[in-house]
This record gives C-alpha cells, structure tokens and sequence, in this order.
C-alpha cells in the first residue's frame, strides 16, 4: 500500500468521532455522499471494512479500531503543520475565532468585539460561545476564554482576572417580597438555579448554605436563560459582580453577602504555534486590555 489521501483519513475520523456519515457530513461540511466514498476508498486502500452498521449509525470494525491511534496522529501531525504555516502570516487582515462561555460570550464579549472590529477593521472575528472545552489545536477556535486553566499542551495561557460572585434578583422581585435584612430572612426567598448540573449547588453546599437542587423554584442549565430568569423577577441567583452590577434591572441581596462566594478565575488561551500571528497578537492584546482592570495594550 501506497501513501494514503490525508483527505480520506480526514473523513474517516470524522465518522469515528460523530458516529454516521451524516453527523460527519455535518461536522465537516462535506456531502454524506462524498464520506461515503471516501471510506470506501480507504476501506480498499486498506483491504478490510473499517465500520460496521448498528442501531445508531455506525461503529468501527476491528480493523477500524486499529487505524484510529495512527489516525489521530496524522491529524494532529496535519494541525501542526497549519499551525506552523499560519504562525507566519505576517498580516493582519483575516478571520480570528474566539471561543468563551455563554455568559461571557452574552454580556461580556459584545461591546468589547465591537471595539475590536472599531480599531481593526481589516480583522474579521468569529464568536463560538460554548461551556465546554474547544480544542484549539484543530482549529475549533484561535482563542479561548475559560473560567478554568488551560490543560492541554501546546498552547499558551495566561489568566487574566478574578470575576467576583454574589447574590442578585430583579428589582421588581424584591419590591414585592421585600428586602431581606437578615440572612435567615434571605433563605426564605425563591431561588434560581441549575437542573442537571450539580456545579452551584456544590459550591453553595461547601459553604455550609443548606441550599439543594430542591431549594431552586425554578431550575435551567443554560445560563444566560437563567439570567433573563432571574431578571424577569423568578428569583435570587449567584452571578457576576461585572455583569450585574451594569444591569439595572437587578440588585444585590445584601443580606445573602454572609455567604461568601469565591471568584471565576477567567484565563485565555491560544495555541503557541499561531500566537504570535499579527491578527491573533492583537486580537490577544485588545481581549486581555478590555478584561484586565488597568492592564493596557501589550507592546512586547
């Protein structure tokens, strides 16, 4: 067997990863058909059926397992290699693809993007808001927010700030409940959090709040709907000091302040390959001036 079509490692991968030729398809962008073809090509390169059909679409074969660790080593061999290429691009003109949570993505990033594209119009930007982790070494995204610290190799990190927590409903809520003065009294409001995700009421579990997922009245995992909940007047939830205290329509529970919350760590991250690359450079530096209190524009 001769040197193999990256093209058709590419899509082989892709059914792997996503299970049927037509969620590859999705992934990819490329036609159900064309996939098809490809692992058919692949499968006579090779000499053996890579897939077998199941009830949900379909899993690799035993040879099909064999193939993957190679695989996936000739993609990230190929990822690097753009890396590489793109960390010499000299201009700055192009597309930068940035990834942040929801939250930050919402209420944080818009104006802070629009003062981007003000000071670089040449510079095109790609907003991918997700809670879970891009792989910046494919190329999911250029740049990445994250409230946790960077894990995987080969990227350059750096955290920016601590984003400080506490306890907010809507004005119109407490109007017609009242203003707790006392936390005793606090812990009688309605509460808003999480459903299936056990991250609030862990944090609030440790800090010896008594609060449980059946404490919330109203309960929603994606958060910038719990916020717009919150707002509309459902209840107390946590949220960023940076956030709310720029909303009008809520105001902080004073009285929920003895529980202390700990910050959001928030780090960025890019892959050290393309770093350096004019456009992501600065793009870097307008994201970490826009964050940081005081930081500036970095010069080196």
């Amino acid at each position: 067997m001769d040197t193999l079509d990256w093209s058709l490692i590419r899509s082989f991968l892709a059914v792997v990863e996503t299970g049927s030729l037509s969620a590859a398809a999705r992934k990819t962008g490329q036609s159900q058909p064309t996939l098809g073809r490809h692992v058919r090509a692949l499968e006579d390169a090779v000499g053996a059926e890579l897939f077998r059909r199941i009830p949900s679409g379909l899993e690799p074969s035993a040879a099909g397992v064999a193939l993957i660790a190679p695989a996936r080593a000739m993609a990230e061999a190929a990822a690097r290699l753009s890396l590489a290429a793109e960390g010499g691009s000299a201009s700055l003109e192009g597309a930068v693809r940035i990834t942040a949570s929801h939250m930050v993505s919402h209420y944080l990033l818009p104006p802070i993007l629009a003062r981007i594209r003000q000071a670089e119009p040449k510079i095109t930007l790609d907003l991918v808001p997700s809670d879970s982790t891009e792989n910046l070494l494919f190329r999911e995204a250029d740049i990445a927010l994250r409230m946790y610290p960077p894990t995987q190799l080969d990227l350059v990190s750096r955290k920016l700030t601590d984003l400080p927590m506490a306890m907010y409903a809507a004005t119109s809520y407490l109007d017609r409940v009242g203003r707790p003065e006392t936390l005793e009294q606090a812990m009688t409001l309605d509460f808003v959090g999480f459903d299936r995700s056990e991250s609030m009421t862990k944090v609030l579990n440790d800090l010896g709040s008594g609060i449980t997922r059946d404490s919330f009245t109203v309960r929603c995992d994606h958060q910038p709907a719990l916020w717009e909940l919150v707002r509309a007047g459902c209840g107390v939830s946590v949220a960023q000091l940076r956030i709310a205290d720029n909303d009008p329509t809520v105001e902080r529970v004073r009285a929920l302040d003895a529980i202390p919350l700990p910050p959001l760590g928030l780090w960025i991250a890019a892959p050290g390959a393309i770093r350096t690359t004019p456009r992501i450079r600065r793009v870097w530096d307008l994201l970490v001036a826009a964050l940081v209190p005081n930081a500036g524009v970095s010069r080196g």
